[in-house]
């Protein structure tokens, strides 16, 4: 049996030159006289290439992932396996039984980097990302191995050797002296470097006398007389190249008899019998002298797809400076492998529609390599962590937790030795907490240390800095509320988790996990239940509601302005807190909620007294004027003129303000040449240029009815490519409930190009008014939290809890009632 050529006694490769590494011997792989994808039977003189005869894309597809064991697997790597992988998988369905599959080759000749810790790392590397090899080094019984360059020496001899029989290559004994002399001569002429084939055709007996003295020498390549080489690449189209004048002569084996990459590679690609090579663009001019060295050997060329490259925001080429770009980095951050499968394949790919999230068996049947774009993609980690948030969205708290508890392990938190049920309650409790806000597992393991650590400072009032927290204090509320908790947690009044049900909050009826965030478990006697008739009680006593409580309670006992559900936190602090929480206190900073009380009180005697009762309007007087009560006996009574009827007191979101949506004028409009479902447009918002924004309005209108049109767009996102086309922005519009009609949000005809939409009651003018930056749109998800407030009223107007969107030109308009806005 061999690989790729039938086995014999075999002449010793020192008539070519030493090998200066010891290599494995030859494993014998194909039983004698095997006809594998239709070839033939071989003789003991035949180097054996399974495609013999037949055209490579008629063949079942047989791709391969050739990795050099120099380092860890990075983003452009990765995603070159994907595409292997993606066509091999698909090919496996088309051809059932047949030799489809997707190897993994080493190509390991690089001796002085090439590293069994690197082969190590890549391999598991694309264990992780589920990118499972059909044939591949870790598999003897393979057809076509070994499947490690150094390993396969023999073969190479072999086939060096037939090419110096076959007058196709020939020992070349110039020194580096001359060769170095004569690319000098030819710089100095203006020539392009290349060798002059000076022992091309030398004497036959000349050669032999130097071999005979020991003299070391190269094999070189016999490029024939006005060869050209042309390839249709499945990316890139026709391209060619003129072999005489571009590379001349080019070396098979070194003088250490090490044979050079290209060499290697063709061989491999025509013995293992792979159908289509897809990899990157910088491989583009490898394919001239491996499509020589096939025609050469009679080999059957395989398809080619050269990818572009992949590069960072700034256009450069992808590095380490751009952040995480190894495989291993990003599970480490928790991204999912079905995210990062889905993501890279979107690097460079699209299926021609406006979809952007795949399941695994959704991209085997939908990849085709003639799909993939020309153009070089840019790696947003942005929009990755967007496409992760989506699979973990699909995703129950169940099936996420194990990968939950992992990132808990890599950051240390858990304790050695904690009780596995202790710490399967905690790993499920943090999960259900973070789910609705994760874009990694990682976010539940730090959403965890937020909601154990205490936001407020432990220098005081004056410590704050000026931010929503201070200003909610002045108001007058929080000093007060938190005197009533403080004093009804001292009396054994408050509300607090109940050790025997630590989950309570966390798991419905049914006992899965709950991740709405306005949804909390727990019986009627648990302490879910038991905290909300308390809050309720605690309003009718201090007659304060909305905004103006569960404010300052929140900030009272977390420490944070915003977060999850409070029993859900406090529930969590209650399980890490005490000599046997399973969380590593050396890690994490966690405050009990018995410190949180003594932090508050102490907290509380740094107000100031201006701020210890709620500013109230004089019922005496029709002057504006407000007047304080400093009272601390009529604090009670003040907070009673606090109650107020409107929805927006409830809202504990993002600003409207955080919003920059203006006024715009389409001035274009084409069909995206690559989806179905896109408009592209260029949109005046009284910018120097105008906008790029692709839409998804091409199964609701037709480019007649939007160009010209005077919309409102959401300008403060962070451009992005929609299928290729770099997007910036979104033409906001009114649909129904199930999205079967879509409409434009329409501003009044004399509103001004560029103006801001502004809403009655806010302030878009003052330092509270500067919409959010680019950047932080997508990160704080400030559209996603926004967006179930938009909504047009029964009339179609659009608005924001009863607020009109507002031009100077009057109220914006829809023909959807009763509908949503984006």
């Amino acid at each position: 049996m061999a690989f790729g050529f039938q086995s014999k006694p075999f002449r010793s490769f020192s008539t070519i030159g030493p090998i200066k590494r010891d290599f494995h011997p030859l494993r014998a792989t194909i039983e004698e006289g095997t006809d594998v994808a239709g070839a033939t039977s071989k003789t003991d003189d035949d180097i054996f290439f399974p495609l013999q005869g037949q055209t490579a894309q008629d063949c079942p597809p047989r791709m391969r992932f050739a990795p050099s064991p120099t380092g860890s697997l990075h983003v452009g790597g990765a995603r070159t396996a994907l595409y292997n992988w993606l066509c091999a998988k698909k090919g496996q369905l088309d051809f059932p039984g047949k030799n489809a599959g997707f190897i993994l080759r080493v190509e390991d000749t690089d001796l002085a980097r090439s590293t069994k810790e690197s082969e190590a790392s890549v391999l598991a590397d694309l264990e992780w990302l589920g990118l499972t090899w059909d044939e591949g080094p870790d598999n003897d019984a393979a057809e076509y191995g070994p499947y490690r360059q150094s390993e396969r020496s023999e073969l190479y001899s072999k086939v060096a050797q037939k090419l110096l029989d076959e007058g196709k290559a020939y020992k070349c004994f110039c020194t580096k002296e001359e060769l170095e002399e004569m690319k000098e001569k030819q710089e100095a002429a203006g020539i392009p470097p290349r060798y002059d084939g000076t022992w091309r055709d030398a004497d036959p007996e000349l050669v032999k006398q130097k071999v005979d003295a020991g003299a070391e020498y190269t094999v070189r390549f016999k490029v024939p007389p006005g060869a050209r080489v042309v390839i249709d690449d499945a990316v890139r189209g026709t391209v060619s190249w003129d072999a005489e004048s571009t590379v001349g002569d080019f070396i098979l084996l070194r003088s250490s008899g090490v044979p050079v990459y290209n060499f290697c590679v063709a061989v491999d690609d025509a013995t293992m019998g792979i159908t289509t090579v897809i990899r990157a663009e910088e491989h583009l001019t490898n394919t001239l002298r491996q499509g020589l060295i096939l025609d050469a050997l009679n080999a059957p060329r395989p398809r080619y797809a050269h990818c572009s490259l992949i590069l960072g925001e700034d256009k450069q080429k992808l590095s380490k400076r751009h952040g995480a770009t190894s495989c291993n980095q990003f599970r480490l951050d928790g991204f999912l492998p079905d995210a990062m499968i889905n993501y890279l394949a979107l690097l460079g790919w699209n299926d021609g529609t406006d979809n952007e999230i795949f399941e695994r068996d959704e991209l085997i049947e939908a990849f085709d390599v003639d799909r993939v774009v020309k153009s070089p993609s840019i790696f947003d980690m942005d929009k990755l962590r967007w496409v992760n948030s989506q699979h973990l969205k699909s995703k129950s708290v169940e099936e996420i937790i194990d990968l939950v508890k992992e990132q808990m392990g890599f950051v240390g938190l858990l304790k050695e030795g904690a009780d596995d049920a202790a710490v399967d309650d905690l790993v499920f409790a943090a999960t259900s907490l973070a789910k609705q806000m994760m874009e990694t597992t990682r976010d539940a393991v730090t959403n965890a240390q937020t909601v154990l650590n205490y936001g407020l400072p432990e220098g005081g009032f004056e410590a704050l800095e000026e931010s929503e927290a201070k200003e909610m204090i002045k108001n007058g509320n929080f000093y007060p509320i938190s005197q009533k908790l403080i004093e009804q947690y001292n009396l054994g009044e408050l509300p607090l988790p109940d050790p025997k049900a630590p989950l309570a909050a966390f798991i419905d009826s049914s006992g899965k996990g709950i991740i709405e965030d306005n949804e909390s478990g727990g019986s009627a006697y648990s302490f879910p239940e038991a905290y909300k008739v308390h809050m309720k009680n605690l309003s009718k006593d201090l007659k304060v509601k909305g905004k103006h409580l569960f404010h300052p309670l929140r900030l009272a006992l977390t420490g944070e302005m915003s977060g999850q559900d409070i029993t859900k936190q406090l529930s969590l602090v209650s399980m890490c807190s005490g000599e046997d929480s399973v969380v590593d206190a050396n890690v994490v900073d966690i405050v009990s909620i018995e410190e949180r009380m003594t932090k508050l009180a102490a907290f509380c005697e740094t107000i100031p007294q201006e701020y210890h009762a709620p500013k109230v309007k004089s019922k005496n007087t029709n002057s504006k004027e407000e007047v304080e009560t400093k009272s601390r006996t009529n604090e009670k009574e003040t907070a009673s003129t606090l109650v107020v009827e409107d929805p927006l007191d409830s809202y504990e979101g993002p600003a409207i303000t955080s919003l920059d949506i203006r006024v715009g004028r389409i001035t274009k409009v084409w069909e995206h040449p690559e989806a179905d479902k896109l408009f592209c447009e260029e949109v005046d918002i009284g910018e120097d240029e105008p906008r790029m924004i692709a839409s998804g309005l091409r199964p609701y209108m037709s480019a007649e009815d939007i160009e010209g049109r005077l919309v409102i767009v959401l300008s403060n996102l962070k451009a992005r490519k929609m299928v290729g086309f770099p997007s910036h922005g979104m033409v906001m519009c009114a649909s129904n409930a199930d999205h079967t009609e879509v409409k434009f949000v329409s501003p009044p005809v004399d509103a001004k190009v560029g103006e801001r939409i502004k809403f009655s009651g806010f302030d878009f003018e003052g330092e509270n008014g500067t919409p959010v930056a680019e950047n932080k749109m997508g990160k704080k998800k400030i559209f996603e939290k926004l967006a179930p407030y938009l909504v047009t009223s029964e009339h179609g107007v659009p608005e924001f809890f009863g607020r009109p969107f507002m031009t100077s030109a009057g109220v914006c308009t829809s023909p959807i009632a009763k509908g949503n806005v984006a």
